[in-house]
């Protein structure tokens, strides 16, 4: 995974009006923490961090903060962005060590086709679309993927079914299901018709013996 380098000021004030005047200018607060170390009040260019994160790593990104001379891998703990224009807001950074193991959330990918479930007019729900992961900074994958092929409809796929790269491990629950194969609401409506169609042609056929019977019981005793 690729290393990007990026400066951080100190000296930023706390607070929320600081913080605005800050960003009028082209930065965004932070703060940089972990390691055993005291938390540092920092701000960076928006471009740079920008930059920095437009990797096909994205938030995921190894990033080379240097503070006052002093730099230090980190990654991107937290980022708040403006629920209406989008602009990032403040960063957290998380001082990591790189020969040390770290949890990150990774985008899951599904790949393959499930023919079992579109064959039954079903659809495959994925109900996670990132998956928490434990390994070292350099192996930390920009994504994962999961094949789908033999799932079917009522079954469901799990966190351990993921096939992992070497140095990976899942750190959240393996049992956790992240993909379903559902019958979607047409065909459940679609199969609850032909049912209800198949009953009314069988009380039909219950119906007419019934009348062959009396009829045919009428005949003897006539």
């Amino acid at each position: 995974m690729a290393m990007n380098l990026l400066t951080a000021q100190t000296g930023r004030r706390r607070g929320t009006r600081p913080s605005r005047r800050l960003r009028r200018t082209g930065r965004v607060p932070a703060v940089v923490y972990g390691m055993g170390e005291n938390p540092i009040e920092v701000s960076v260019d928006r471009s740079d961090l920008r930059g920095a994160l437009s990797t096909d790593s994205g938030l995921n990104a190894l990033i080379t903060l240097e503070v006052d001379g002093d730099r230090q891998l980190s990654i991107v703990k937290d980022l708040q962005r403006h629920p209406v224009r989008r602009d990032v807001l403040h960063v957290d950074f998380l001082r990591i060590n790189p020969d040390l193991e770290v949890e990150m959330e990774v985008p899951l990918v599904l790949v393959g086709e499930a023919k079992k479930v579109t064959q039954a007019s079903g659809m495959v729900d994925q109900v996670m679309h990132s998956v928490p992961l434990l390994a070292r900074p350099a192996d930390i994958p920009v994504e994962v993927t999961a094949d789908v092929s033999d799932l079917e409809v009522g079954s469901s796929l799990r966190v351990s079914d993921i096939a992992l790269p070497a140095g990976v491990a899942a750190a959240g629950d393996p049992d956790a299901t992240f993909a379903v194969g559902l019958i979607t609401r047409s065909t459940k409506e679609y199969l609850r018709q032909q049912k209800a169609e198949e009953a009314e042609a069988e009380a039909l056929i219950l119906m007419a013996e019934a009348e062959e019977d009396e009829e045919a019981g009428a005949d003897e005793e006539s």
